[in-house]
């Protein structure tokens, strides 16, 4: 028997967000399968992102579950529209933790992306020759081939914000990690020339929290946010030592919301933050 590939993101959101307008809607999976005209079984392979489900579908599903936010439902929709196969990130499906490829799908999908790294550079603005470093430092050590098979898919992550017509990216990085000289001082230099260059780029915002901040919310923690095409399909991602936590509660997307607000108004401008990158980067 040939086993079904697994769900793609996109396909367990869609399936999650389904599942959220029934319970929303106060009716038991039996209830909603009735109303539906179908099975409860057949109901829960699709709130499993076992089974797909068409556009027609989801906005009857709307409909019985009396749903009256028509972007949301919209965008639904177009969800289930999707091609789910043939990706640039299904290459990398036998030789990368499905964590990472989760990543890409959800990244590629955006609309807009917030980010907030205090001790590393974002891997969207890495250099190869950076990233290859940190990975090579990865636990369990990589093999030289694993290495390179992580450098070229977030290599080709960033085309995000390398394509034409890319989607807003803004990012807060601490001071910190500007002054860690990954790979020596050539690799660093040219690092912290990247990020110039990048900050320079008109959809990229990039903000620096300098050291005399001080204590500041979210510290320690890396937070990707990644704008859906209505706030309630975002989607937070979180970088944990066993891989990316996801979340995308109503609470956790607010929560984070405000974290984000705050730790970019504390950060220097962009262009203070530009002229500091300029200052380390002379004194490497």
């Amino acid at each position: 028997m040939t086993q079904r590939p697994a769900p793609t993101a996109r396909r367990v959101r869609l399936a999650t967000e389904l599942r959220k307008l029934r319970e929303r809607a106060g009716l038991t999976s039996t209830e909603a399968a009735k109303l539906l005209g179908t099975s409860s079984g057949q109901l829960s392979n699709v709130e499993s992102a076992r089974f797909g489900v068409s556009p027609e579908r989801v906005r009857a599903m709307a409909n019985v579950y009396s749903c009256t936010n028509q972007n949301y439902v919209d965008a639904l929709a177009d969800m289930a529209a999707e091609k789910v196969r043939g990706q640039w990130w299904d290459a990398y499906r036998e030789v990368l933790p499905s964590g990472l490829l989760t990543l890409a799908e959800l990244e590629h999908h955006s609309t807009a992306i917030r980010t907030a790294f205090t001790a590393h550079i974002p891997g969207m603005l890495q250099t190869a020759a950076h990233a290859r470093e940190i990975f090579r430092h990865a636990i369990p050590t990589p093999t030289p081939p694993e290495v390179e098979h992580r450098v070229s898919h977030r290599i080709k992550r960033q085309d995000v914000v390398f394509r034409a017509n890319a989607n807003p990216y803004s990012t807060v990085i601490h001071e910190a990690a500007l002054h860690m000289r990954v790979g020596g001082p050539r690799v660093a230099r040219e690092q912290l020339q990247h990020l110039v260059d990048m900050s320079e780029r008109d959809h990229i915002i990039l903000r620096v929290l300098p050291f005399d901040v001080g204590a500041f919310p979210g510290s320690g923690q890396s937070i990707n946010y990644l704008c859906g095409p209505v706030p309630e399909l975002d989607t937070v991602q979180l970088d944990q030592f066993h891989g990316p936590e996801l979340l995308d509660a109503e609470a956790h997307l607010e929560k984070y919301r405000r974290l984000l607000d705050v730790v970019e108004a504390t950060a220097l401008s962009p262009e203070k933050s530009r002229d500091l990158i300029h200052s380390i980067a002379q004194n490497l």
